[in-house]
């Protein structure tokens, strides 16, 4: 199901000359990488296995509010309900087509504190409803966790409903669990499936 938002049909005729980058230079690390270059295509071929039309991006620019290039998020992985999964995505202004992410996955960087603190924020302010913070070096400082689970829940607004050191966490818009399988630079996340995620999705090798 999608999830819509307000749009004004007759602003969207409207040329708007703001410019919206595509991207940027991210000092992202090759675990990072590795990680979202899996998990990517899983969750798609998880999507398509259940027959749910969806597309699956990773690493873009999503725009949440017009004539505001800073107001911004951008998943390391997400899901755009109801959208073809071969649809070009440069950026998504969700104002456009009146869609925003179901879900939003942050892989968090060497600035965790930073993450920690404004991914939720700015998830909130685009409407997502559902964000999971994967930390992959929880060990590093006894503030930080490995899962941090984010929803909105009837009328409230994006709220912290799970935290866990453990290997997995569930995640309602896609289904299925998030598993941390490996260690160290061989660390990856997997769809899991089953009532306890016990069983690992395979990947398309």
């Amino acid at each position: 199901m999608s999830i819509i938002v307000g749009v004004s049909h007759r602003a969207a005729r409207v040329v708007d000359p703001t410019i919206y980058p595509v991207d940027e230079k991210v000092g992202e690390n090759s675990l990072h990488r590795w990680i979202v270059e899996l998990l990517r295509p899983l969750v798609e071929r998880w999507l398509r296995h259940r027959g749910v039309e969806a597309f699956v991006g990773a690493d873009q620019f999503i725009y949440y509010r017009p004539h505001a290039p800073t107001e911004r998020v951008s998943p390391d992985v997400y899901v755009l309900p109801g959208v073809r999964p071969n649809t070009h995505v440069s950026v998504w202004k969700t104002w456009e087509r009146g869609i925003v992410p179901s879900f939003g996955l942050e892989v968090v960087s060497r600035y965790w504190e930073k993450d920690y603190v404004e991914a939720p924020e700015r998830y909130a302010a685009a409407g997502i409803p559902e964000l999971v913070v994967f930390d992959p070096w929880p060990d590093r400082h006894p503030d930080r966790v490995a899962w941090q689970h984010f929803r909105r829940i009837r009328n409230r607004p994006l709220t912290r409903v799970d935290v866990s050191g453990g290997d997995r966490m569930r995640v309602s818009a896609l289904g299925c669990f998030l598993r941390a399988v490996g260690q160290g630079e061989s660390l990856r996340l997997r769809v899991a499936t089953g009532p306890r995620g016990d069983e690992l999705f395979p990947t398309g090798e």
